[in-house]
């Protein structure tokens, strides 16, 4: 593949990185409003795999985002540049969330200011209890939901809170996951592939608790294969194509746009 003509980031000393300072003024969204999230030309490898080339879009507070795209488009691989997490390396570009810049970050800070990421697999910790693996979110501040609140919007976790999490069924893993991430507090939540592996009647149990959460407002980015269902519950999508995108718009106007789906989501 193409070596990166870029030179890598600087991240900044783990020991005096100041969290609770903003460093820089909100940019501005396309709308004119202030945007609460921004990744600018992001470049993102997996070894010398470039993946993620030259990706750019904002996020307004509150709005939740579909990114989209066939499978190899750079949509987990996007995800996880935000997130910050080792792999894919991200070589050049900045990510800014809330006046903090991700880009200068490790995983762990980002989480700390902000970044729920709910991965594909779920990574449930296997030998504790439902409960356990919601309190083990909870053992560094800054804290989000309440155990009790997480339960009212996932009453079957509540049932299972003494069950050992990996022994639950893929929709409950999912319910676990998803309630593990708002236990911190949440500023961008990111959902990769939520609906993946789950029958029908779970991913309908799925969406109506992503409906909740867009209710009060949570400002989120969703990669799901399943476009129709991320599309009704978006607001706006975002469409890769081969690591950049091809596509910014209502999330309405690609469920009105039979040739755009056809042509990058195969739908």
């Amino acid at each position: 593949m193409t070596n990166d003509p870029k030179a890598p980031l600087t991240l900044l000393d783990e020991k005096n990185y100041a969290f609770d300072a903003p460093r820089v003024k909100p940019t501005q969204s396309k709308g004119g409003q202030s945007a609460y999230f921004s990744c600018w030309d992001i470049h993102a490898y997996y070894g010398e795999s470039y993946i993620v080339q030259g990706v750019s879009f904002d996020i307004r507070e509150g709005e939740i985002v579909a990114l989209l795209g066939r499978n190899g488009a750079g949509k987990t691989s996007t995800l996880r540049a935000i997130a910050r997490v080792d792999n894919p390396a991200l070589k050049h570009g900045e990510i800014w969330l809330d006046h903090q810049p991700l880009h200068e970050m490790k995983a762990w800070q980002a989480a700390r200011v902000g970044i729920g990421l709910v991965p594909e697999d779920r990574r449930i910790i296997q030998g504790l209890t439902v409960e356990e693996n919601l309190k083990l979110a909870q053992i560094a501040p800054p804290h989000g939901w309440s155990i009790e609140r997480i339960y009212d919007l996932f009453p079957r976790l509540g049932e299972r809170k003494s069950q050992e999490g990996t022994t639950l069924s893929g929709g409950e893993q999912q319910m676990l996951a998803i309630g593990r991430t708002l236990a911190r507090d949440v500023k961008l939540l990111l959902l990769d592939e939520p609906y993946e592996g789950l029958a029908p009647v779970i991913v309908q149990e799925i969406e109506r608790t992503l409906e909740q959460i867009k209710q009060l407002g949570m400002t989120t980015i969703i990669v799901e294969q399943n476009a129709i269902a991320a599309l009704h519950l978006a607001d706006r999508a975002i469409i890769l194509d081969m690591g950049t995108v091809v596509f910014d718009g209502g999330a309405q106007e690609v469920l009105d746009n039979a040739d755009l789906r056809q042509e990058y989501l195969a739908i």
